[in-house]
């Protein structure tokens, strides 16, 4: 256990080519309904409380992530949403699940901090062993398992301490990433992990040093666009072929089909005005 610190149609043919290659892993995700979302509140760049949401809006766009989930065989879990806790759609930030273990999610603004153990109660009753976090993390916003490895975010949301934590939690090689642009407050909004190997990622949204760590150990991965990052394109979830992601990504789904993966596109532009996109809707459990 370590921790760092930090289309044309040869595009087709290729895109063919590495397709063969990949393969769909089974999926279990938590989702969250929108039934109180909304923006009442202030707590990063994409949120402007004084512009109105329509919660009937976000309910069908969510709903659309849902079933597509299903349509491609996820087994999809559901947490019920609570009265006040307008965030608590975006599952992802509810927790860390790996190895049957929940490591609970501690926020950094008291309007979210009641989600933690709102979230870690409910993995606990799916049978996870659920741990009590110390220090200040935001679950899968800023933890992305890629292979055997947890890649960690600090910056904005999660202290770096937490990722001493994590890895003494879960046994694994942590390695810490900064992240610099208050836009990409979360490591889920700069990075994305499309299969054990590859990610794709907003260079300019780390400090130096984490761009020579992701580029070290990454070097086959896709660049994004800073176009298709400011509309969360790289907010994306992915079982290794299926990538689901912003259609509003254009760049980013042409680069993914020539490398091979099937892009599924929907539009969550009323929940991106809280802050957040596909993989902030999705915790993934692993068992």
């Amino acid at each position: 256990m370590t921790l760092t610190t930090p289309q044309d149609t040869t595009s087709t043919r290729e895109g063919e080519q590495h397709s063969a290659t990949k393969k769909a892993q089974p999926k279990t995700v938590l989702m969250c309904r929108p039934d109180y979302f909304t923006v009442s509140y202030r707590i990063n760049p994409w949120m402007f409380p004084e512009n109105p949401t329509d919660q009937s809006l976000a309910a069908t766009q969510w709903q659309s992530l849902y079933d597509t989930y299903l349509r491609l065989g996820f087994d999809v879990q559901l947490i019920d949403p609570l009265p006040g806790l307008p965030d608590m759609v975006y599952a992802a930030n509810g927790g860390f699940v790996l190895d049957g273990i929940a490591y609970e999610a501690k926020f950094r603004y008291p309007e979210r901090q009641p989600e933690g153990p709102a979230y870690l109660a409910h993995l606990a009753g799916l049978g996870f062993d659920a741990r009590e976090a110390v220090e200040k993390n935001e679950g899968e916003g800023d933890f992305l398992l890629v292979g055997d490895v947890i890649l960690a975010a600090h910056g904005f949301r999660s202290e770096s301490d937490s990722h001493r934590e994590v890895a003494e939690v879960f046994g694994r090689d942590v390695v810490s990433l900064k992240l610099i642009n208050p836009s990409f407050y979360h490591l889920d909004t700069a990075l994305a992990v499309l299969d054990d190997e590859t990610i794709a990622y907003l260079p300019s949204a780390f400090d130096d040093q984490s761009r020579a760590i992701l580029e070290e150990r990454y070097p086959e991965a896709i660049i994004a666009t800073e176009e298709d990052a400011a509309v969360l394109g790289l907010n994306l979830f992915s079982d290794g072929l299926n990538v689901v992601m912003a259609e509003q990504a254009h760049t980013l789904r042409v680069e993914l089909e020539a490398r091979g993966y099937n892009t599924h596109s929907v539009d969550l532009s009323e929940l991106l005005l809280g802050g957040g996109g596909v993989k902030c809707c999705t915790l993934e459990l692993r068992k």
